[in-house]
């Protein structure tokens, strides 16, 4: 018997992991998906012709790169639910709308109207019942400093130019996004309870908890 079964965890799940950067989502993603047997579902950031251009001009190229991402994220999710679930999701739909473009609007790189047409948009595409929604969101959560430490150890350089007051910033948004989060099922997980890096067997009593929170949130629904 596997985890999947051990926790009665439907085959056609979808679960999507959350969180800023740095807490370990694609980890967590790859190591669900291969105790589960689920597949797994990336974010496609090599073939986004608006990511270069976004980078130089901040201000111009905003609105059209977050257009692409919620059409790319929209193709994915439906793609997801057709093939019948079973995937484990590396970022949600929902952070662009909640995080990303919500911070250009506030900072003024993206303008009122850009924001306004984007969050119509989005609102149409994803807040309706039609929409397929993800079983279970899993949102890893940390402190300032856990995440800071983690950044600093993978060591990308991009990322170690980054002044700590964007990471600051960016933890901030998380935290306010997710208390007020409540499109689907939400399980929050903090960083510091396992260590799948160097112990695989710390995955179990993280798919314990998945397993219990989706028979609570079914009967819930009854």
């Amino acid at each position: 018997m596997n985890l999947r079964e051990k926790y009665n965890i439907p085959r056609n799940s979808v679960i999507t992991i959350a969180g800023t950067v740095g807490v370990g989502k694609s980890t967590m993603t790859k190591a669900l998906a291969k105790e589960l047997d689920f597949k797994t579902s990336f974010e496609k950031v090599d073939t986004n012709p608006y990511l270069d251009k976004f980078y130089a001009d901040f201000e111009r190229w905003s609105f059209h790169l977050q257009v692409y991402f919620l059409a790319e994220r929209f193709k994915e999710q439906k793609k997801i639910f057709e093939y019948g679930g079973g995937f484990i999701q590396d970022r949600s739909i929902y952070e662009d709308t909640g995080i990303f473009a919500k911070m250009h609007y506030e900072k003024g790189t993206m303008s009122d109207v850009d924001y306004e047409t984007y969050k119509n948009l989005f609102d149409a595409m994803v807040m309706t019942p039609y929409f397929p929604h993800p079983d279970l969101l899993i949102y890893l959560e940390g402190t300032l400093d856990d995440i800071l430490s983690r950044i600093k150890l993978r060591g990308r350089p991009m990322e170690q130019q980054t002044p700590v007051e964007y990471w600051k910033e960016m933890h901030e948004r998380y935290e306010n996004w997710i208390n007020n989060f409540n499109a689907c099922p939400v399980l929050r997980i903090n960083i510091n309870d396992y260590d799948i890096m160097t112990s695989e067997h710390s995955i179990e009593p993280i798919i314990e908890r998945i397993g219990h929170f989706i028979e609570q949130t079914r009967f819930l629904k009854k």
